[in-house]
């Protein structure tokens, strides 16, 4: 192979003869160098194309990274809305609570109120719910809601205190008859006495009855005394505060020691014959300040 330089500067010409050897490494360098910049290149971005994608996020697998939302709700903030439904819940659970307890003690109609049910609710659909509501709409309906059992928890509480106490004075007022069955067979006042014919005073109240029916206290209160008399036979005597007591007279079987507490409507004493009588029935006095009264005040009184 023959190579011919030419010189613009001297107008000549030169010829240069290339053995074979001479040949295949010009051959070599011509081709080889393209080559080896585009080697070089490939080697260089695939140095560089793993460190560029370690330094972007990947959105797709990490949450924390990504804002995925439904509704227009992002994850935090379904979180956070799901604890206040939770609280919430937890609430309306104590309301429904309550609302049976106070349902026992205001001795409601059955079924009136029902508690243990969802309340009943209804009307016309106005508009769908919109699911796309901004989370600050739903943060104020959220807000009011709490809001709103909590004025409902006050409420009840206050009426719970009120229902306790009208029930507490319930208990206190002496009122009624001292005995479930039976009819009054002596008044209070003077009467010719059963056994003798006589003349006499007569403290109390007579209710006859069957022998072994129930005698109940007529308030609550503390028993004081309980024995045998000669002339009332057995006794039970109840102390109920302010100078009050009551007496049950002729038992059958006194049911209640010295220092038992006893509520109103408390078996206290069966019906019987013992003492001083003609036939079985309860002899019922009322003392006030130590002075016996006429109970018919008393058992005629109503419940407030």
């Amino acid at each position: 192979m023959k190579i011919i330089l030419i010189s613009s500067r001297h107008k000549r010409s030169r010829s240069i003869e290339l053995s074979r050897w001479s040949r295949a490494l010009l051959s070599l360098c011509c081709l080889g160098l393209p080559l080896s910049l585009a080697a070089s290149g490939y080697l260089v971005g695939q140095q560089n194309g793993p460190r560029l994608s370690e330094e972007a996020p990947d959105t797709s697998r990490d949450g924390s990274q990504q804002s995925v939302s439904l509704g227009g709700l992002s994850d935090p903030q379904l979180r956070a809305m799901t604890g206040n439904l939770a609280e919430l819940e937890a609430r309306m659970t104590r309301l429904d609570a309550l609302g049976q307890h106070l349902t026992a003690i205001a001795d409601l109609q059955e079924g009136e109120f029902d508690f243990s049910q969802p309340p009943a609710l209804g009307g016309p659909m106005v508009s769908e719910f919109n699911t796309d509501a901004p989370i600050t709409d739903l943060d104020r309906e959220l807000s009011r809601l709490a809001a709103h059992i909590g004025d409902r928890e006050q409420q009840l509480d206050m009426l719970e205190s009120l229902l306790s106490s009208r029930k507490l004075e319930e208990q206190e007022l002496l009122s009624g008859r001292p005995v479930k069955k039976g009819y009054m067979s002596s008044r209070y006042g003077w009467r010719a006495d059963p056994i003798t014919g006589k003349r006499s005073m007569h403290t109390g109240l007579d209710f006859a009855g069957k022998t072994g029916s129930d005698i109940v206290a007529v308030a609550s209160g503390v028993v004081s005394w309980t024995g045998r008399n000669a002339g009332y036979g057995n006794v039970v005597e109840i102390s109920h505060g302010d100078d009050l007591v009551t007496r049950y007279a002729h038992n059958k079987e006194n049911l209640v020691v010295s220092g038992d507490v006893v509520r109103k409507g408390d078996t206290i004493a069966l019906m019987g014959s013992s003492g001083r009588v003609t036939g079985p029935h309860v002899h019922f006095e009322v003392y006030k300040n130590g002075r016996a009264v006429d109970p018919s005040s008393y058992v005629a009184r109503t419940q407030p």
